[in-house]
């Protein structure tokens, strides 16, 4: 699981060139906070969502177990029913016919075994020949060694899936002297896979000194365990593998058909996903599943930073996939954290929100993924706003109006001409460093160019998502920017800017954009799902109708806004 709460001070780390606000690797407990809150009402509380998943209350991190059964979906997550701090972990549960509305239910797995009594951690849901679901998670036990437990649905009838039940035989996997893993980084299953030879596989997360891991383990009968002779995959340098998640995809049209987690062949290409506990990202690679060695072959690995790739390049972490047979499509879920102060959580009563279910596949090009909000979220769309084609010159800023300026779905689309006047970059740099160097404000040749979202009037606050253009050998290079660093006049608050180059040819393509504007959150995917990038923001001023929407240019060059369309979102039935 992803073991960490919000921070108690604002305090900028430089990771692999990346400016994060740090979420401690091991648990920082607030002992005086994690059973206490004070829970406001939604008419008090600017920034609590309403189309985005959490439950009515309290602390929220890691999705766990997502599935389809009975014909829901099931999300179970981890949660402190006491509290809006990290402590007192239980998986909680809500089911839901659309992956947008949900309904709470009991808490599926809280501690009450020896193998779990410190904790109930992360873990996942398999489905198992004949339709039964089996979930593996971590459970913390006396000597607060993490070790793997296994629970199934007591009454498999129920479609609702609301009580569950834990095997005597728990913990089914442990860290041994004999196997010199490390009790204190074993952690996180995933769902399993059945290879040809009739053995279930999971992966579990870990590592040896700064060498993160993702450890084999196999079973005839999905209880009785045993360690491969080796992992699936490792990597030097890249510390603590958190919430493994290993899945395959298809190579071939249409490539937005999902696949089942045990599926192999020529047409497959298979993905292997860690959350690295040092960077607080979660990062992808692409590559062979080698069923005869039993090992993952990456096209890139994690020797080479600049290649290495995430799902969202902001806040996003503890991320978990499923296969929905219902659809054929795999469903991806992701966890985004505060940026507000624990002392401002507890206030509020509740921190911690998943991000809209994405449906995730293998772009045409074999290099990345891309990412999508489910089709089922627009089932929340009113009050359309569409815009024809509109030249917005350098330094123009322009009203989107008609739309819920806190509550919206932006799409808009941009082309642009004259790139001779984009700006010349001569060495690669980090792409979210250079959005803190050329943020919004900063004028640029081509670019900045994008939405202005939660502005106030006069601009004292705002969140700009947008693109910039550079030469970089020979070749145009977008740049896009989510620039945090005037989101709010409350100082205490993260305003890290975050940013990303997207693998779109502007001379070839329009440079799209779509925003999910909700409160705190502005979740912004560009270029078709290409770049994804979350951010939580908390303005003083641009609140409820306070909050203003704009399209901007700031660059010399004129560009095309060749669509916009924009529509206020209807308030989901969450929990």
């Amino acid at each position: 699981m992803a073991i960490s709460p919000i921070l108690l001070i604002a305090l900028f780390s430089l990771i692999y060139g990346n400016y994060v606000i740090p979420i401690e690797a091991t648990h920082h407990v607030y002992r005086t906070l994690e059973s206490s809150s004070s829970y406001s009402s939604h008419h008090d509380q600017p920034y609590r969502t309403a189309y985005h998943f959490q439950p009515l209350k309290n602390w929220i991190n890691d999705p766990n177990g997502p599935m389809r059964y009975g014909g829901l979906y099931h999300l179970f997550y981890q949660y402190n029913p006491k509290g809006a701090v990290w402590g007192n972990i239980v998986w909680a549960h809500s089911a839901s016919k659309d992956l947008v509305n949900w309904t709470p239910l009991d808490h599926a797995i809280h501690p009450s075994q020896p193998s779990d009594i410190k904790g109930c951690w992360s873990g996942s849901a398999t489905i198992l020949p004949g339709g039964k679901p089996a979930i593996l998670y971590t459970g913390i036990d006396p000597n607060n060694h993490q070790v793997q437990n296994i629970a199934i649905p007591k009454n498999m009838s129920d479609p609702l899936l609301r009580e569950w039940k834990k095997s005597p035989k728990n913990p089914l996997m442990e860290p041994t002297v004999a196997n010199k893993i490390n009790a204190s980084s074993f952690r996180d299953p995933t769902t399993s896979w059945l290879g040809k030879d009739g053995y279930w596989r999971v992966l579990i997360g870990s590592k040896v000194h700064r060498k993160g891991i993702a450890i084999m383990y196999k079973s005839k009968n999905f209880v009785d365990w045993f360690e491969a002779k080796h992992p699936l995959h490792s990597a030097e340098g890249t510390g603590m593998w958190e919430c493994p998640d290993f899945f395959p995809v298809l190579n071939k049209n249409p490539l937005t058909i999902g696949l089942d987690t045990s599926v192999n062949g020529d047409d497959v290409r298979h993905v292997l996903k860690v959350s690295l506990d040092d960077t607080k990202h979660d990062h992808y690679l692409i590559g062979t599943y080698d069923t005869v060695k039993d090992v993952f072959v990456p096209d890139n690995g994690f020797e080479n930073n600049q290649n290495v790739l995430r799902y969202d390049y902001g806040k996003y972490y503890a991320s978990k996939t499923f296969f929905d047979d219902g659809k054929n499509r795999r469903i991806l879920l992701g966890w985004a954290n505060e940026s507000s102060s624990v002392v401002d959580d507890v206030k509020k009563g509740w921190s911690g929100i998943h991000t809209i279910p994405r449906v995730i596949w293998l772009h045409k090009s074999g290099k990345q993924l891309v990412q999508w909000p489910v089709k089922e979220l627009e089932n929340l769309r009113m009050n359309p706003v569409n815009w024809p084609t509109k030249v917005i010159k350098g330094g123009e800023l322009i009203p989107i109006t008609g739309v819920n300026s806190v509550q919206a779905d932006v799409e808009i689309s941009f082309e642009v001409k004259d790139f001779g006047k984009a700006e010349l970059l001569d060495k690669w740099i980090d792409p979210q460093i250079l959005c803190s160097q050329k943020g919004a404000s900063v004028k640029g040749g081509v670019g900045p160019f994008g939405l202005h979202v939660f502005a106030s009037k006069g601009l004292q606050e705002y969140t700009a998502v947008f693109f910039r253009i550079f030469r970089y050998q020979h070749k145009n290079l977008v740049l896009m920017c989510s620039d945090q660093s005037r989101s709010s006049l409350n100082k205490e608050n993260d305003m890290t800017t975050y940013g990303t180059f997207v693998d779109v040819d502007p001379l070839h393509e329009k440079l799209s954009l779509r925003t999910l504007i909700d409160h705190s959150v502005v979740e912004s995917f560009g270029g078709e799902g290409r770049a994804c990038i979350t951010a939580r923001v908390y303005p003083t001023l641009a609140i409820h109708d306070k909050a203003l929407l704009y399209a901007f240019n700031n660059g010399n060059s004129a560009v095309k806004i060749t669509r916009l369309n924009a529509w206020s979102m209807k308030k989901a039935k969450i929990n």
